[in-house]
């Protein structure tokens, strides 16, 4: 668990993570056959073959109203015969179907996450015994300590990996945290927005107008292992610190810090505050990942909890403002189509997982044995 060995595998493998994920293009379109009669259940639902999104399986709806109808997907990708359609799950849960032949976290293989729509548009599920969604370890929850909402915005993961499963903070959620069971044992991120945003405003993908999104300055993410140990990082977005995005030297007016409810986590202060940081600066034993964010990892033990705390800026009225930037939802256009990712972007994966786990990314998953 030291992170000094760990950064060392982290740095290592960037190189490697980035050739293999990304030396491809953005189509998602990927046809498949299904693989046996024994890895699918009966049609979930069909209106007219039209890979219809379950109403009534419990999971949350991403942007239902347009052409990924409620599907994680980008606004503008409808689920089609003979693909992979991602779905979110409430807030704490995480989903427990993809594609069985997705064994490593490589293109085009990992966009295959969800259910799949056969060549007829009849929903099946890879899994038939494994349920949509199921509770995470529970180990790390969202506090809101600033005057308006916080929306924490996950990552699908199989999937386009766009920031699209929302879970909104008033005051205190239970973020979704994967243990080993997870797809091929990776772990949850999560871009955390100012306050003051709701998820449908904030878990886009958007534009460099203002720091929402893909943009917004902080991440995080989490994890837990074989033994019940709970990783939890958090860190500056390298998007909000590249040389073209306009805002790239404000600091925010909030900040972000890990807080553990016992005496044993390891890793304390992890904290990044506005009225001591400057921009890609973190309190406590801090290291640089993927496109140059500074960040800071907290390992939880079995048993313990910790909390992921949003707080404003002293001398804030916060409502998602910068020190010289105004960021006004009223008067702003978010643009809900997909953007093409630059390097340090498609590097999150490589920043965010706890980098103990890196490694697991080349792993086989273990699907007999889940």
């Amino acid at each position: 668990m030291k992170l000094t060995i760990a950064s060392s595998v982290l740095l290592g493998l960037i190189a490697a993570v980035e050739a293999a994920k990304h030396g491809h293009g953005h189509n998602h379109n990927h046809q498949r056959d299904v693989n046996s009669a024994a890895e699918v259940e009966a049609p979930l639902e069909k209106r007219g073959g039209s890979c219809e999104f379950p109403k009534d399986a419990g999971l949350v709806a991403v942007t239902p109203n347009l052409k990924n109808a409620g599907w994680a997907m980008s606004p503008d990708q409808p689920c089609k015969p003979g693909n992979y359609c991602p779905y979110a799950c409430p807030p704490g849960q995480v989903s427990m179907q993809w594609d069985p032949e997705a064994t490593s976290y490589s293109y085009p293989m990992s966009m295959n996450g969800g259910l799949y729509c056969d060549e007829d548009g009849k929903i099946q599920k890879p899994f038939p015994n494994k349920p949509y969604c199921q509770d995470g370890t529970g180990a790390v929850g969202a506090r809101n300590k600033c005057n308006g909402q916080v929306s924490f915005c996950q990552t699908v993961l199989p999937g386009n990996e766009a920031m699209l499963i929302p879970t909104l903070v008033e005051e205190l959620a239970t973020l979704a945290v994967p243990d080993l069971s997870y797809w091929c044992e990776t772990a949850a991120h999560f871009y955390i927005n100012p306050p003051g945003y709701d998820t449908e405003t904030a878990c886009v993908w958007g534009t460099s107008d203002q720091p929402l999104g893909n943009w917004t300055p902080y991440v995080a993410g989490a994890n837990t292992d074989g033994d019940g140990n709970t990783f939890v990082k958090i860190g500056w977005n390298p998007i909000y610190l590249e040389p073209t995005t306009p805002f790239r030297d404000v600091v925010p007016d909030f900040g972000v810090e890990i807080e553990c409810e016992g005496d044993g986590c390891n890793g304390l202060p992890c904290k990044i505050d506005p009225a001591v940081n400057g921009v890609n600066e973190v309190t406590g034993s801090s290291s640089k990942g993927a496109g140059g964010g500074a960040f800071c990892v907290v390992t939880v033990p079995k048993g313990e909890k910790a909390n992921i705390v949003v707080f404003e800026k002293s001398g804030s009225s916060g409502g998602g403002s910068s020190s010289s930037t105004t960021v006004s939802s009223s008067s702003s256009t978010i643009n809900r189509q997909p953007v093409q990712r630059t390097g340090s972007e498609n590097s999150y994966q490589a920043l965010v997982l706890p980098a103990q786990r890196l490694h697991h990314m080349w792993n086989l998953c273990r699907y007999g044995v889940h």
